[in-house]
Order: C-alpha cells, then sequence, then structure tokens
C-alpha cells in the first residue's frame, strides 16, 4: 500500500471542490487553505495509522467520523461565504440597473438592502 502524501491530497482536495462549484474555491474571501491542510493531515495520519494497525476498530471510526465532521464544517463555511458572494452580487447588479434607469429618468431610485 502506498502512503498518502498530504500535499498531493491537498491538490485532490481543491481539484475536487473546485470540480463541483466550477471554478476557484480559493478566490473565495476567507477561504481557509489552513483547513484544507488540517482535514489532510488528520487523513494522513488516519491512513497511516489504518495500514500500520495501530487504528482499528471504534477508533478508525472515530476517527474517520472526525474527519467527516472537518469536513463538514469546512463546507458549510464555503456556503456561508457564498451566500454573502451571491448577495453581494445581486446588490452590484440591481445597483448598477438603478443606476442607469436614474441617469435615464432623472429619478433617485435608491437599493434597499
Amino acid at each position: 500500500m502506498a502512503a498518502i502524501i498530504q500535499a498531493d491530497l491537498v491538490k485532490q482536495i481543491l481539484s475536487a471542490a473546485n470540480g463541483a462549484i466550477k471554478g476557484d474555491v480559493s478566490q473565495l474571501r476567507g477561504f481557509a487553505l489552513e483547513q484544507v491542510n488540517a482535514i489532510a493531515q488528520q487523513s494522513v495520519y488516519v491512513a497511516a495509522g489504518m495500514a500500520d494497525g495501530s487504528i482499528s476498530g471504534a477508533t478508525q471510526a472515530y476517527f474517520l467520523d472526525s474527519i467527516e465532521e472537518m469536513v463538514r464544517s469546512f463546507v458549510n463555511t464555503l456556503s456561508g461565504m457564498v451566500a454573502v458572494m451571491v448577495e453581494q452580487v445581486w446588490n452590484a447588479i440591481v445597483g448598477a440597473i438603478w443606476s442607469a434607469i436614474n441617469t435615464a429618468t432623472g429619478s433617485a431610485l435608491k437599493v434597499v438592502i
């Protein structure tokens, strides 16, 4: 069995996330590469322990559940950041439209947030 190389796993995690969102998660404001590295590092430790037999049974289940929770927390963080980005895009688009209408009509429409 081949050991997991943490740097390669980080690249695989980022690639999977980027493919899922069809973008670059590292471009999200607040994105924490440290979190991805921590997930990869924990995965490396668990894989090594499983391979050498020092992690098995209930302990293995515990560590695998822990990795799943780390990923869930990270995805929830990304989800919140995406929601904020969507709202910012909406505000920018409506602001541009209202500005165009104001210029064309002499009105004073304001974006209500």
